[in-house]
Parts: C-alpha cells; structure tokens; sequence
C-alpha cells in the first residue's frame, strides 16, 4: 500500500543552480550493475548515437578497481592485504585508499570516535563482517583509528598489529564520486548516480530540473513530510537502523550500526539520519558518525561542522525531526 504523509513534501533546494540544461536532442540513457555487495544505476543525457555497453565498460572498470583496493569482502583486496600485515609493516596508498582513510580519519577525530574506519574487528565480533574472515573476537579494540599510523604527505600507512580496516561506511560514497567525475570525464555532465542508497545528481535534465529524489522514511507508519531533494552538484546519504539488523541468541534486535566508543550496536531512539554535501563520501562518512551519536549529540555535532542533515527520531506515539541549521537554509525555513 502507498505511504500516507501529513504533510506535503519539505523541498530541500541548492542555493546556487547552474542554467545550463542538456542540449537540444540528448536522451536518457539508463545503465545499472552490481558492485560492494549492491547495485549501482545511473542515469544520464547524452547524444543518442552514444553506446550503453561501452560506457557501462567504462564505469565497470572503474568500479572494479575501487573494489579491488578497498574492499572488506575480497580476500585479495589491498585493504585485506593491509589488515594481514605484521605489526609495524607498512604499505604506500593509491589515491583512491588515500583519500578514503584521510576522510575517515577526519571524521573520527571531529565526532569524537564515533565515525571508526579501523573497527573491522568489531564489525566481525558482531557478525556483521564477511565469512571466511577472522573469526569473532570476544574482544575488539576500541578507538583503534587512533592506533593507525598515517603519514599523509607520504600517503604511507603503518599497521599497528592487529588492527582491521572496514570502509563499509563510506567506501560506496567514494564510488558514486569517482563514477560522477568519471561520467564529467566522458562529456556527460547531466547526471544521476546511486550506488545503494547513496546518491549524487549532477546538471539538469531538458526540461531545466534538477534530478528530484525523495528520502524513504523509516516506517509506513511515519507521517514526517517526505525530504524531496534537489541532487544539482549535491549528494545524499543515510543511515539508519530500520533496514539492516540481525535478531541475537536471547531475541535481541542489534542494529548493525555500532559505536566504536563502547563495542556495542546504538541503542538510542534516533531512526534515520540524512546527510546532504557537496561529496557523496563525505556525506555517507557523517550519516554514520550522526547516527552513532544519537539526536542530541549528532544535532550538535551536524550545527558545529555546518552540515545539512535531517534526523529522525522514535517518540512515543509518533515521529520527530530535528533539523540542523544548513538544512533548514536549504529548505528555506527559519526552524523545525
């Protein structure tokens, strides 16, 4: 059955939108595969005498090489090959690795530890990690972004002992990024990208629109209105606890959202958290830093680093939002 909302739609508007549209004659082409344990689609204007096939190839290939540094799931991925190292070997980062554990890095300093991208071990004492890894461990460490030795300038990285890396929380937002630069790269500056759930729109189509997308709400039972957002050289992505979890032994519900501060999967009353940015990596980094922090703490941390985000919230009877102060700006309201 379709979802009934209260209210219409909060329409969430860049400041600043480029005229130029498609030219004259261009169509929607539409491509789709699979990547990181998920599908990846986009769609984009180009000429008509363009060939699907072969830029599908061509965004293929690009994955393919993502996957193959920074993949958790494959045995044989650079990042797996970095968790096996010895205590005290190091490796020298491509650009893609670089940019990621910089990123992450920056976000666990800022949040406090709540955004993690050394928490492998965790993840797998949990299980919620790949099989055929390490086995769960009756202790994980905590804080172990702190351990890491990163040299940036020599884009050198040092494994402590022991430490694992997973990407799983902002590993897809630099995908949908490097396929958006990519598709630039190839003349195709009207596009849509998403790689699951994570999003980034570029350009306009025809008509003069932007790319329209709507946040899926946590429950059929939420009446928020619907976030519409216009994707015009912006990104979204979201976190929450209402589509991954995993019932335990004793017939707990454990999100699969963990906060590397404590070990534990979240246990507070925030739903859905969405984070708009420039970057899709950026955004994917700090929906889950927000979530693990909760409504009050991710609401401060949103206003103090200045990003829009949405966060929905269970109440009793009902649903809440909290707004930070960039999105309402976005949505041109002086409060929520």
């Amino acid at each position: 059955m379709p979802v009934t909302h209260a209210a219409a739609p909060q329409l969430a508007i860049p400041r600043h939108i480029v005229p130029e549209a498609p030219a004259w004659g261009q169509v929607l082409h539409s491509l789709r595969g699979q990547t990181m344990g998920t599908s990846w689609s986009v769609l984009c204007y180009g000429p008509p005498q363009l060939r699907p096939a072969v830029l599908e190839a061509a965004l293929d290939q690009r994955l393919a090489g993502l996957v193959a540094e920074l993949s958790h799931w494959e045995p044989d991925s650079l990042l797996c090959r970095f968790n096996a190292l010895s205590p005290g070997e190091r490796i020298e980062l491509p650009p893609d690795f670089a940019a990621v554990i910089e990123a992450g890095l920056h976000v666990a300093a800022a949040s406090g530890g709540a955004f993690d991208p050394c928490m492998g071990a965790l993840v797998q004492r949990w299980g919620f990690g790949p099989p055929g890894q390490p086995g769960p461990q009756s202790r994980a460490p905590l804080q172990a972004w702190r351990e890491l030795g990163w040299d940036a300038a020599g884009r050198r990285l040092t494994q402590p002992g022991g430490l694992m890396l997973d990407f799983s929380a902002i590993a897809k937002g630099h995908a949908v990024d490097c396929l958006s630069r990519r598709l630039l790269d190839l003349g195709l500056p009207h596009h849509l990208v998403e790689i699951g759930g994570e999003l980034r729109g570029h350009g306009l189509k025809p008509e003069g629109q932007p790319w329209w997308v709507d946040v899926e709400p946590p429950a059929t039972d939420c009446a928020l209105p619907v976030l519409r957002i216009a994707l015009h050289q912006l990104s979204a992505a979201s976190s929450g606890d209402y589509r991954r979890f995993r019932i335990d032994a004793q017939g707990r519900r454990l999100s699969h959202t963990l906060d590397p501060r404590t070990g534990e999967p979240v246990a507070h009353d925030l739903a859905l958290v969405t984070v708009l940015h420039e970057h899709a990596m950026w955004a994917d980094a700090w929906s889950t830093a927000l979530m693990v922090l909760g409504p009050e703490e991710g609401l401060a941390l949103a206003e103090a680093e200045g990003l829009a985000a949405r966060l929905v919230v269970r109440e009793a009877g009902g649903w809440r939002q909290r707004l930070s102060p960039a999105l309402r700006v976005l949505l041109d309201e002086e409060g929520a």
